[in-house]
């Protein structure tokens, strides 16, 4: 494709964005609109499908590392930059909204968060999101662990609670096989966190498990007794 056949396709993408909505994209046009703005005069289309190919899925090219980004053919380090600004930039849309929201009267707000945080990550890792007494989140803490296993320490949530004069937390943590469901470990490990938690009048709201294939909260599955 030249120069000017590029650019009259460009503009029909735009204008197809711009009058129905980023739903009638398919996943390769939404990712060749997106690297219109960081590749000039050029067809990105076949670089937007070499994304897909390589990385199996839209939500695993935003997921990819810097360096593997990089390593696509048509993607220089500019443009890798812009693909994990724009998943960052989500993350802290999510974030804020989760902040300003009352988290047991919209836990929708609090799992997309999660979600956009852990699902796509290839460790298991913590977080524990403090909360105030109106339910708004104070503060959220993430730690790593390998790619099966993520070190929990009831004494260390309960002094971050207290530093943070939280009323309340949750617990939330990632399965990077894509499954959600809890295992017994997690089970036991809820109920020894509640219980050290309950020490100090801070109540565990809920254990939320996420990966690929969604989430499961054990609050709503009634495991947090």
């Amino acid at each position: 494709m030249d120069i000017e056949s590029a650019q009259g396709h460009r503009e029909r993408l735009r204008k197809k964005y711009l009058q129905s909505g980023i739903s009638s994209l398919h996943d390769y046009e939404q990712l060749e609109l997106l690297l219109t703005f960081v590749i000039p005069r050029k067809d990105v289309k076949p670089v937007a499908k070499n994304l897909l190919k390589t990385f199996k899925s839209f939500s695993r090219v935003f997921d990819a590392p810097l360096e593997e980004l990089c390593a696509v053919d048509g993607i220089g380090e500019n443009t890798a930059i812009l693909l994990k600004l724009v998943k960052d930039s989500c993350g802290k849309y999510l974030e804020d909204k989760a902040v300003r929201t009352d988290i047991v009267a919209n836990p929708a707000a609090v799992i997309d968060f999660v979600r956009m945080e852990l699902s796509g990550l290839q460790q298991e890792t913590l977080m524990i999101i403090y909360l105030n007494v109106k339910n708004h989140v104070i503060d959220y803490e993430t730690s790593h662990g390998t790619v099966d296993y993520a070190a929990v320490y009831p004494r260390n949530i309960v002094q971050g609670a207290l530093r943070r004069n939280a009323s309340a937390v949750i617990m939330v943590h990632n399965h990077p096989s894509g499954q959600c469901d809890p295992s017994k470990e997690d089970i036991a490990l809820t109920a020894t966190v509640k219980a050290a938690c309950k020490t100090i009048s801070i109540n565990l709201l809920d254990h939320i498990i996420v990966g690929k294939s969604g989430y499961t909260s054990m609050a709503e599955k009634n495991l947090i007794n």
